[in-house]
This record gives structure tokens, C-alpha cells and sequence, in this order.
């Protein structure tokens, strides 16, 4: 069961201009298939029961007559959804077009497009759900009957402009099909449903005019905590309906936060603008460590080109590599490559004298290899840094990402500290698909080293390689980032119960178990409040998603806030 996705479709019956009983006919069918296909609201076109195109027919008597009868008939038909069908009504000697909202066998409401006093600016409530016909935006799901001819370019602009309707809530269009008459225009039924500005389905033009998709209500009642965008508590009505669904024909993204069409230009011009600020500012050089991983590569492509920017030369980029028990040749040689390939020099400071001694002084065996033994090795790199960044009047640049940050994954007064975190922003799978198209962008020499970064197991190599080979992988303790990213962008983006994430990721990482899923979101969850103090004294950081765990207003948590309610 997925709780609080509710099926909606936008539907354009066959009909005959003028014939109420013919159409009653085809929209009851309709609204019967939408009924067993779980669909539990359902939107029809403006004016659908008798047509749009009928003239001066909608003042006779007769069709006036035979709309009402074909509204009784479909009425009596509606019983565990709640669809909306326009009709010509005539009210105080006036003809106008309205809508006919019905649940139950029951017209909850007549509801006119222009705004008389039978039934104007209504909120429709079930529970979590307010729906209102028409264009209140207050309401969570928005539903437009419409009836405009298709002329050249309209079908992209309608596209647009429900996209941009759906702002904060979601907008069901349906649109009139070609049962109406052809004497001067053209009807497409083009349909859509959209949701927070993104297209979840659509009728194409001339097509069969039947659209269905699951709105995420969880997530637009999130939004709308986040905004503050409050309902009115006048004109409810309510109704009732089933706001689960058993299954689920919407795409659940398994890479939330890599969106199909994003320019990683764009993420990564966020992240250099940021640091070209600083560094105006400052009037600093650069210093980061390398390592030869993911996120330090994002870090030092990013300082790179914020020194183009800035028409500096990139030799004062103070770029270190430092290896100690854990480093391996492999990803050692990839540092070194790496700043050749950018053209900035390489520095080697190998730490392991100085860890070693300081051991010695705290009377930690080398043998031990608890998480004295890994720390120091972070928090020596980290003091090595700074004190670089001291002598030479430069900015430590911290290279940790946002997934890191979330789970806690740093070195407390290690790696975890810098004076400006410039991938702090950007969760880990964001950041490989970033880099994947800056190698695929690149030079041979660039592109060769990226690829060999990218297909580099992800580690901190706190503990010894075994046989050469890296030892600690972080994805095998942790479980894989396109999980954890996954949970947390619908843990903080849309505010999910953990239950609900679970389903959510079955659907999305349908080829790993369950219990498994189970297990790493439980440790997603136990690792994000423990590590809260982390983040609490975290740098100064760009925000680049629309998620953002900096203090100073990106995530605001005490550091002792209890798990309890998030266990599962």
C-alpha cells in the first residue's frame, strides 16, 4: 500500500454535440473503467454532457432539460471516486457554464467558470486532500475542465502553462476532444496532469485522450509546510475516498536527485560562483587535499575553474595529496594524474611519521585499529592543511558532499572541517554523474583519469589495503549512496515516514531485498540524528539542491533530538 498517493485522470469522453443521453452513456463508462482501475478522482472536459460547441442551442429549453437528466444519470453512477463534469446550467435567467462535482451518488456541488454565487471558490476536503475546480490556489490538487480549439502551438503552450499552474500543488487539465463539432475549430484532447511544475502524464494531441498518474500528497502537503501556504477554512465541503493506491504507474526516480534534463554546468557554476566570492573576499589562495576519490576531484574541478574566473593563475592552487596506512598506489597515482591534467602542481606530504608520532604521545598502538587509529589520520591531514593554509595566506577548501554530511561520515575536527565546503551542497550521486560529464567533455588526458576516479571503489582508506587493494569500502558499510540518497531526499524534500520510504525504494530498487532496504534505512535514519552535532558546526557552504543541511538555515535540528518516533 502506498499511503497518501492518490490515482487522478483527466479524460475526454466520445460524445455527440447536443445528445445528453449518448454522452451520459460514454462518460458513465468512463467513470465505471476509472473506478476499477483505481482512479479516485476523475476530471472531464468543460461542458462535456451536452458539448462546448453548441451555440445558440444552450438557450433552448430541451437541451437545457436533457443535460439536467444526463446529470442525474451520471450522478447516480459515481460512488467511489470523485469526478467533476461540466454542463450548461441556467441560473436567475442566465446560461453558464458549470461544473458538477459528484461522490457517493451525491452532487456535492455546481460550480461556475465565472466565479457567480452558486458555487464559487470552493475547497473540496478528504482528509489531506483539498481539491478545488477551477483556479483557488490555496488547494493541494486543482482540477480545469476545459474546451479550447487546437490551433497551431497551442499544445506546447498548454504544456507550459500547466506545468507552471502546478507550482506547490497539482493541476489536472482536460481538454475537449473531436466529438465536438468541426463548423469552425478543433479539439485535441490533449490532457495533462502535472504536479510542482514536472508533466506526470498526457494525452498527446488527437490521441485516445485518457491520462492517468498518482499524485504525491505527502509531498505537496510538505511543500506547502515548508511555504506556509494555509487553506481557508470557509467554503469546505467535504467527501470521501480512498487516498492509498496498491500499486503505483508514476516513475519513482531511483536518483532523486539527478534530475533527467539538469546541465551540470549549471550545479557546477553554482558551486564556482560561490567560491569565487569567498575568495574576492578574502583575498586568499586555495588549499585542499586530494586524495584521488570523487568528491575531492568535484572540489579541485570546481577551484580550477573559479581560478579561470578570477584570471588567477592556477599554479597557486595549493593542491596536497597525503598518504598514510590506508592510501593505496592506485588512488595515490590518480591525485598525481589528476593535477597534471588540470595543470595545477601536485604536493605529496606523506603523514605517517607524524601520526605515528603522535600515537606515541597518546599511547595508541599502531596494531589497534579502532577508530583512534583512523581519526588521527583525518585530523592529522586536516591540521596539515590549515597550518598550510596559515603559512601560505590561502582558504582551506572542504571537499565532503552532502550525502556525507547527512550521514555523519567525518572525521569530527577532520575532514569534517574546513573554511569554505564547496561540495557540502551536492549529495555523492550527484556529484559522479557531475563528473562523468566533465569526462565526457574532456581531453583524453582528463577524461582517462576521471573515468579511473569514477571507477574507484569510494572509500576514506583509514585501514591498511589488503594485497594492494583498497580494504574499507564506505558503500558496504553503509550501503550504496543511490540508497541513501534516495532516502534522504524523501526523508527531507517531501518529510516521509520511514515506512513510507521503505515501499518507495522497493519499487525503485526492485532488484535488492527488502530486508535489506530495510536495514540501511534503519541505519540511514540512527546515523542522521546521532550525527546531527556535525552539522551543527559544519563551514560555510553553497547551496546547490533544494536540499541543504547547512545550520544557518538549511536544516535547523537540536543535536539531541530523539529517534524514537523514526523507528521502525
Amino acid at each position: 500500500m502506498f499511503e497518501n498517493f492518490i490515482r487522478v485522470a483527466a479524460v475526454t469522453p466520445e460524445i455527440r454535440v447536443a445528445d445528453g443521453d449518448f454522452n451520459a452513456e460514454k462518460i458513465i463508462a468512463l467513470i465505471k473503467k476509472a473506478e476499477r482501475e483505481e482512479v479516485r478522482v476523475i476530471c472531464f472536459p468543460e461542458l462535456c454532457v451536452t458539448g462546448n460547441t453548441c451555440g445558440d442551442l444552450f438557450s433552448q429549453k430541451v437541451l437545457l432539460h436533457a443535460a439536467q437528466n444526463a446529470l442525474e444519470k451520471i450522478t447516480h453512477n459515481v460512488e467511489y471516486l470523485l469526478a467533476v463534469v461540466g454542463l450548461p446550467i441556467e441560473y436567475n435567467g442566465k446560461i453558464f457554464s458549470a461544473f458538477a462535482v459528484l461522490n457517493n451518488r451525491k452532487i456535492l456541488a455546481l460550480l461556475s467558470r465565472d466565479g457567480i454565487s452558486f458555487g464559487a471558490n470552493l475547497i473540496f476536503s478528504c482528509g489531506e486532500l483539498k481539491l478545488s475546480v477551477g483556479k483557488n490556489p490555496a488547494a493541494n490538487l486543482i482540477l480545469n475542465p476545459s474546451a479550447e480549439c487546437e490551433i497551431l502551438g497551442k499544445s506546447e503552450r498548454r504544456r507550459l502553462f500547466c506545468a507552471a499552474q502546478s507550482a506547490g500543488c497539482a493541476y489536472v487539465h482536460a481538454e475537449a476532444g473531436r466529438g465536438e463539432s468541426t463548423t469552425d475549430m478543433v479539439f485535441s484532447a490533449h490532457n495533462l496532469i502535472c504536479e510542482d511544475g514536472e508533466i506526470l502524464a498526457e494525452s498527446l494531441p488527437f490521441g485516445e485522450g485518457w491520462a492517468v498518474a498518482e499524485i504525491d500528497l505527502d509531498a505537496l502537503l510538505h511543500e506547502r509546510r515548508r511555504k506556509n501556504i494555509f487553506l481557508p477554512d470557509e467554503n469546505n465541503i467535504s467527501f470521501s475516498i480512498e487516498t492509498n493506491c496498491t500499486s503505483l504507474t508514476r516513475k519513482i526516480l531511483r536518483l532523486p536527485f539527478v534530475p533527467e534534463n539538469f546541465s551540470h554546468d549549471e550545479v557546477l557554476e553554482i558551486q564556482v560562483r560561490g567560491l569565487q566570492k569567498r575568495l574576492e573576499h578574502v583575498g586568499a589562495r586555495v588549499v585542499l587535499g586530494i586524495s584521488g576519490g570523487l568528491d575531492s576531484t568535484l572540489a579541485l574541478i570546481v577551484t580550477a575553474r573559479a581560478y579561470d574566473i578570477l584570471s588567477r593563475d592556477k599554479n597557486e592552487i595549493i593542491a596536497v595529496t597525503m598518504p598514510c596506512f590506508g592510501t593505496t598506489a592506485r588512488t595515490k597515482s590518480n591525485a598525481h594524474k589528476l593535477c597534471a591534467a588540470l595543470k595545477i602542481p601536485c604536493r605529496e606530504i606523506d603523514i605517517t611519521e607524524t601520526v605515528r608520532t603522535h600515537f606515541r604521545d597518546i599511547a595508541q598502538s599502531e596494531e589497534k585499529r579502532d577508530i583512534t587509529y583512523e581519526n588521527a589520520q583525518a585530523r592529522v591531514r586536516t591540521m596539515v592543511l590549515m597550518n598550510l593554509a596559515n603559512q601560505q595566506n590561502a582558504l582551506v577548501v572542504g571537499t565532503g558532499s552532502l550525502s556525507e554530511i547527512a550521514l555523519g561520515w567525518a572525521t569530527y575536527n577532520g575532514d569534517h572541517m574546513s573554511m569554505y565546503a564547496v561540495n557540502a551542497g551536492v549529495p555523492k550521486t550527484l556529484a559522479r554523474e557531475i563528473v562523468t560529464r566533465v569526462a565526457k567533455n574532456s581531453e583524453s588526458e582528463l577524461q582517462f583519469v576521471l573515468e579511473e576516479i569514477l571507477n574507484t571503489p569510494v572509500s576514506p582508506e583509514l585501514l591498511p589495503p589488503t594485497d594492494g587493494e583498497i580494504s574499507q569500502q564506505t558503500e558496504k558499510i553503509l550501503g550504496s549512496y543511490e540508497l541513501n540518497d534516495f532516502f534522504l531526499f524523501h526523508a527531507l524534500r517531501n518529510g516521509r515516514a520511514p515506512s513510507q520510504i521503505l515501499e518507495l525504494a522497493c519499487v525503485a530498487f526492485a532488484e535488492i531485498p527488502r530486508d535489506e532496504i530495510k536495514s540501511k534505512l534503519k541505519l540511514f535514519f540512527s546515523r542522521f540524528f546521532s550525527q546531527q552535532f556535525k552539522r551543527n558546526c559544519s563551514p560555510d557552504s553553497v547551496k546547490v539542491c533544494e536540499i541543504s543541511l547547512s545550520p544557518r538555515g538549511g536544516w535547523n535540528m537540536p543535536s539531541d533530538a530523539s529517534p524514537t518516533a523514526w523507528e521502525f
